[in-house]
């Protein structure tokens, strides 16, 4: 008999409305489950989720195991019909699951899923309230399990995971999970409490109700939060040994006065309370910054150390930790390090090694101000205390081999005052030293005592070294068989999903050639066997479950939306025309704010889902014969003629995207004859384009724009270019006209950079890399003046795209040299050195964009200085110095001359004495007149001496 409280559910739930396939299921289960099982599937259909721990409470293990396949096939029927209308119903599918499973490592797989997220505090109430009556060994069992389940790269995107991990552990009174996810979790959810704060709670090995719901909730102020945390014992040894932890410590809203307390202030509170070991965070912190890391991820670390403010004992006990800090960890840490040093050197705790072991290690760094501060060091030593002024001597010394002409100088005056001290045994040295001056030193180097220094020898000039130039690599071939097509959607959804949960400042996606050979074989194979096809993208279509929307609807199309095609293909979306007035073709892809490149990409794949159930041509016209994106004429002609041949219709887009591939370079007169032998409209259009040779850009204007800051909405002045639209052989396609129309310059940053289709966007253009490069300028803007990390990324690609490199290139390749971040400026150099290699730089224009981009205040000169010099260490001093020769003119006139003017001359003087340069810079030259002794005059002199060297 069923129970009173099973007639209720089961009556409740069969005035129910459920879709005819979870209806059937319902119907299989009743025949198979016994009354008081089969009411739990009852509860769930109904959305009765208040009575599942009292129904799952009543039933035997044999009985929870028995509802365990329904739940399974129920919730895969879900998967399948994402939508509003479903979510209570997998909201009770998961209390259920999770009380009918009785071994702990199925229970924590089912627990483990996305649906988590869409629980409610009352169903986390439920949920616990189901597993509350498990043993607490099996309750740490699943406990463990979820926390492993989050891992540090979804740390953030599985908070609910990580929640109820902490309140299964709070239940089970079990170790607290200390991996890598549920400690960046912790840490995520400790800053920004306000989602897990509205879920229950456990207290006294039970479930508490959940709090109200009120938005923005926050109890207390953090250092009030850790100090009464069960986690914190455990969990701040982890601190300092997970990789990720420092990027949020200094992150968001963990600033002084955000809710009353950084993470820093409130460790050191926590310490001076004695609920933390002091001890334990200094030794901790060392331990973090020795292991090293960019500087973002040490700068919270570096925080806490200096609030934890360590006394000269605390010190005295760690510097040799200290003393491995100067070689290598970022100048910050080193500066950090060295003035502790320098305090115990002053105050007499510090050994005499160790002063020559810091110098050693401080004086080849290349950050300047590190360097002077190790030389007065040296120097404070020496003035007092006479006795150790041969040791300061000798390690002044290494100075002299410094890369910087000013620190030569200084280090070359330090021994000048005390060498007279520094006794008979060491007064040689530094002359032997000197042999590594500037030649510009070697007079003053040759009065001190000791072998003599040689005058002004150099080397012969030496031809730049750049790198080869090397040709695209040829198309895979197409797929062979549908299987090997369904193999190549999966690669490309599966990096296109790793991508958009990806913490990177620049998702990677799929590489552009392996999107464009997915799509063709989804094409190629729907038209010989579709059927077949759609079989085998049936374990894609569960992999990849199709939401009838975008991840990131708000961002720009991308190589995700490939799964759209799928969708078509196997009926879970229409494939209307999407030019037919109604059409229900997915809305995503139809939104007016895509980028135009995202605009041509929606409007391929809304026409490729069309055509492939509609009228599937034979392959895509526009699948690229090489990986960089461009289609070979000669075979561009060959597919128009099979299409001709068979009576396919080329797509618009299709055929619009192609003729954008073409490489006008390998158009011959064979190509043309056998282009006009086509007897069709698409092939006198392609004949259109060959003797037009393509699109003809229009002469870019140039301006100083203020633009503004999405960040912080500080308006700041740019150099940008607008552009008339470009003349085109043919009208094109809707989804082109964007691209191909005007381009004015937005009066916004540009944060193209961080969308996971901008990966494709040079194999839209492969051959007109002006055009791509004026839409990706204020990207690469943003990359010197906002600090956009990755918005250099695409600057390689479009140095050996094909096409002219005109003015949007070459200004682009300024603003990315000052870019802030070092991958930024890494990438900007190698695009520098593969235009010079291919012959496309015009090193004047680049030197005037240069120029014209530090005045205004877009490129600083310490961040053009780096990546000029590393671009001269590279063995291009010659290309440096014709940029040089050419940005000069206007930083010297300029009406305030821009800071590090002097290291940017002195860059100069390498080059020019390293590339043999010759011939007489006027503002040079007019500068080194002054009567003056400043360093910039003396550096003009300098290079007026190198450029107009004196006769013989």
């Amino acid at each position: 008999m069923i129970g009173a409280l099973a007639r209720l559910v089961l009556t409740r739930a069969r005035t129910g409305h459920l879709p005819a396939r979870e209806r059937k299921l319902l119907e299989r289960a009743e025949g198979a489950l016994a009354p008081e099982a089969y009411a739990v599937l009852l509860a769930v259909s109904g959305d009765d989720r208040r009575r599942l721990p009292e129904l799952i409470a009543g039933l035997s293990e044999e009985q929870r195991r028995s509802c365990v396949p329904h739940l399974k096939a129920w919730r895969a029927l879900l998967r399948e019909a994402w939508g509003r209308d479903t979510r209570p119903r997998r909201r009770a599918l998961l209390v259920a699951g999770a009380g009918c499973h009785t071994g702990a490592a199925a229970a924590a797989r089912w627990l483990a899923s996305d649906d988590l997220g869409l629980l409610e505090p009352f169903d986390v109430h439920l949920l616990l309230t189901v597993l509350a009556d498990r043993p607490a060994p099996w309750l740490g069992d699943v406990a463990h399990r979820l926390a492993d389940r989050v891992r540090p790269d979804d740390a953030g995107r599985r908070w609910a995971h990580h929640a109820l991990a902490e309140r299964l552990v709070l239940l089970a009174g079990c170790p607290v999970p200390t991996g890598d996810g549920f400690v960046l979790a912790w840490v995520r959810e400790r800053m920004f409490p306000e989602r897990s704060l509205l879920w229950p709670g456990v207290a006294g090995g039970a479930p508490t109700p959940p709090r109200p719901s009120v938005v923005g909730v926050r109890i207390g102020t953090l250092v009030e939060r850790l100090r009464a945390d069960p986690f914190l014992d455990a969990l701040v040894p982890r601190l300092f040994e997970v990789d990720g932890v420092g990027a949020l410590l200094n992150g968001r809203g963990t600033a002084p006065g955000a809710d009353g307390s950084s993470w820093s202030e409130a460790l050191v509170d926590l310490a001076a309370e004695g609920r933390l070991e002091r001890a334990a965070l200094i030794d901790g912190c060392l331990s973090r910054l020795l292991r090293g890391g960019r500087p973002g991820e040490l700068r919270a670390f570096l925080a806490l150390l200096t609030a934890l403010d360590p006394a000269d004992d605390e010190c005295a006990a760690r510097a040799t930790a200290l003393l491995r800090l100067l070689p290598d960890a970022p100048s910050t840490v080193a500066s950090f390090a060295q003035q502790r040093l320098a305090a115990l050197d002053a105050a007499g705790r510090l050994d005499a090694g160790h002063l020559t072991e810091a110098s050693r290690a401080v004086l080849f760094r290349p950050e300047k101000k590190l360097v002077r501060a190790q030389l007065a060091w040296l120097d404070a030593v020496a003035r007092r205390d006479r006795d150790r002024a041969g040791a300061v001597v000798l390690a002044a010394a290494d100075a002299l081999g410094h890369e910087d002409t000013a620190l030569q100088e200084r280090a070359l005056n330090l021994i000048g005052r005390h060498l007279r001290h520094a006794g008979e045994a060491v007064r040689g040295e530094p002359a032997a030293a000197a042999a590594a001056l500037d030649p510009s030193l070697r007079p003053r180097a040759a009065e001190l005592p000791g072998p003599a220094v040689s005058g002004g020898e150099s080397t012969a000039p030496a031809e730049d070294v750049l790198p080869p130039v090397s040709e695209p690599a040829p198309m895979p071939p197409p797929p062979a068989s549908a299987a090997e097509a369904a193999e190549e959607v999966n690669a490309v959804l599966t990096a296109a999903e790793a991508a958009e949960h990806s913490a990177a400042a620049v998702p990677r996606g799929p590489d552009p050639w392996a999107f464009e050979r997915a799509l063709d074989g989804l094409v190629r194979h729907a038209h010989r066997d579709r059927r077949g096809l759609v079989r085998a993208l049936r374990p894609i279509v569960r992999a990849h479950p199709w939401h009838d929307h975008h991840d990131e609807w708000w961002g720009d199309a991308g190589a995700g939306e490939l799964r759209f095609v799928v969708a078509v293909l196997c009926g879970e979306a229409p494939g209307d025309d999407p030019a037919a007035p109604g059409s229900e073709a997915v809305a995503h892809l139809r939104l007016q704010d895509l980028t135009p490149f995202g605009r041509v990409l929606a409007a391929r794949l809304l026409e490729a889902a069309w055509r492939v159930v509609d009228d599937p041509p034979p392959f895509l016209l526009a699948t690229p014969t090489t990986v960089d994106g461009r289609i070979d004429p000669a075979e561009l002609v060959a597919r128009l003629a099979e299409y001709e041949r068979t009576g396919a219709r080329p797509g618009p887009c299709d055929l619009d995207q192609a003729l954008l591939r073409l490489d006008p370079a390998a158009v011959t007169p064979e190509v043309l004859a056998a282009a006009g032998r086509l007897d069709t409209p698409a092939g006198r259009r392609l004949c259109t384009w060959l003797a037009a040779g393509g699109p003809s850009p229009a002469e870019p204007v140039r301006e100083v724009r203020t633009v503004r800051s999405v960040g912080h909405g500080t308006a700041v002045p740019r150099v940008v270019l607008s552009a008339p639209a470009p003349t085109v052989p043919c009208e094109p396609a809707p989804g082109f006209r964007r691209l191909l129309g005007a381009y004015d310059a937005p009066d916004r940053r540009n944060t193209s950079a961080w969308y996971s289709g901008v990966r494709l966007w040079p194999s839209v253009l492969p051959v007109h890399r002006e055009l791509l490069a004026l839409h990706l300028q204020p990207t690469l803007a943003a990359a010197a003046d906002d600090g956009l990390r990755g918005g250099a990324a695409l600057l390689p690609v479009l140095a050996e795209a094909g096409g002219a490199a005109g003015r949007a290139v070459h200004l682009g390749l300024a603003h990315a040299l000052g870019a802030r971040h070092p991958e930024d400026r890494i990438a900007a150099v190698d695009a520098l050195l593969a235009l010079a290699a291919r012959g496309d730089l015009d090193a004047a224009r680049l030197g005037r964009d240069v120029a014209e981009t530090v005045s205004v205040g877009t490129v600083k000169p310490n961040r053009l200085l780096e990546s000029l010099r590393q671009a001269a260490g590279a063995g291009a001093p010659g290309t440096v110095w014709s940029v040089l020769a050419a940005a000069l003119p206007g930083l010297l006139t300029a009406e305030k001359p821009p800071r590090g003017l002097p290291d940017l001359l002195a860059l100069g003087v390498e080059c020019a004495r390293g590339s043999g340069a010759r011939g007489a810079v006027a503002e040079v030259t007019a500068v080194a007149a002054r009567s003056d002794g400043g360093r910039l005059v003396r550096q003009a002199r300098l290079l007026r001496d190198v450029l107009e060297p004196p006769a013989a």
